[in-house]
């Protein structure tokens, strides 16, 4: 999913075995899925559910797996693809930079997901049936995401996947295993988590709108032109603040504490309005991603204090 370095296709002498592995997780989109896991569950907790920590570590080390499964396969299938070209001004992929072979990229792939399955596996005699029906959805659209003949991620739809998977079945979830029950608070601050994670895929796109469109990958940055994603990023990044006053309306005051994140946020969409398509974009991304990661951050404090 989205990158966090930029790219150099062809490197010619691979680094150490640790720093390879650690480059294909993509270490700074980890906070994407660790967001929504730490507000589900700071959000049970505030409304008085007893603390399981057990679920609350297994729910965030499959979350994080379930990423790290989807950025390996996003690796080797994109590379096989042939999308990766000299010049791309995306992350380095360790596949096509030579590091690692495509096989033994799709063997660390199996692993990921298979782990997070076995840590799903716990978490489903915790929460029953509706842990299952998520937990399975969720490796579903981690492999989707980049497998098959139609992948999500040559498609307008990533955004969408970010967003109910990444924010609202992920924070409802997490709730859901801490309560043992639903919530609309739960479904409204997976809004919150999820709304900037969509954001932090939409600039990605919007980066690589011309190589993707001569690559053939119709993503919505492409579908929509410039000028519309950075009204829509603007808009992905402003609405989790409407969400917040309604969390606050709806029993939730601490849930104001979010609105010291607004400055950044304010900031990130100047900037995307400001800057030229090219390398520095990589570092609004990071940007986005640590605004949304603070953002969860803030609200989960507020609703435990």
């Amino acid at each position: 999913m989205p990158p966090d370095a930029p790219a150099v296709v062809g490197a010619a002498q691979p680094p150490p075995a640790w720093r390879v592995w650690l480059t294909a997780t993509r270490p700074r989109t980890l906070s994407i899925a660790a967001t929504p896991v730490l507000v589900g569950t700071a959000l049970a907790w505030g409304e008085g559910a007893v603390p399981a920590w057990l679920p609350m570590l297994a729910a965030l080390g499959c979350a994080i797996l379930i990423q790290v499964g989807t950025n390996l396969h996003n690796d080797a299938a994109d590379f096989a693809r042939g999308a990766d070209q000299p010049g791309r001004i995306g992350p380095l992929r360790v596949t096509a930079a030579g590091w690692a072979s495509p096989a033994a990229v799709r063997r660390a792939t199996v692993l990921s997901f298979v782990a997070a399955l076995l840590l799903g596996a716990y978490l489903v005699t915790v929460g029953g049936w509706p842990i299952l029906l998520a937990g399975v959805a969720s490796l579903l659209a981690g492999w989707s995401y980049s497998g098959g003949r139609h992948p999500v991620s040559h498609s307008p739809w990533g955004e969408v996947l970010v967003l109910v998977f990444y924010g609202l079945v992920a924070v409802a979830g997490s709730h859901w295993l801490q309560a043992g029950r639903g919530s609309v608070n739960a479904w409204l601050a997976g809004l919150v988590v999820g709304l900037p994670a969509a954001a932090v895929l939409l600039v990605n796109n919007y980066r690589d709108l011309e190589a993707d469109l001569r690559n053939g990958r119709r993503t919505l940055a492409g579908q929509l032109g410039r000028e519309r994603v950075r009204r829509l990023y603007a808009a992905l990044m402003l609405l989790p603040f409407a969400i917040l006053l309604l969390l606050a309306g709806h029993g939730l005051p601490g849930a104001w504490l979010g609105f010291v994140a607004l400055p950044i946020c304010a900031a990130l969409i100047r900037r995307l309005y400001r800057s030229e398509p090219g390398p520095q974009l990589n570092l609004l991304l990071a940007g986005t991603a640590q605004a949304g990661f603070l953002l969860g951050l803030l609200l989960s404090l507020g609703v435990l204090l």
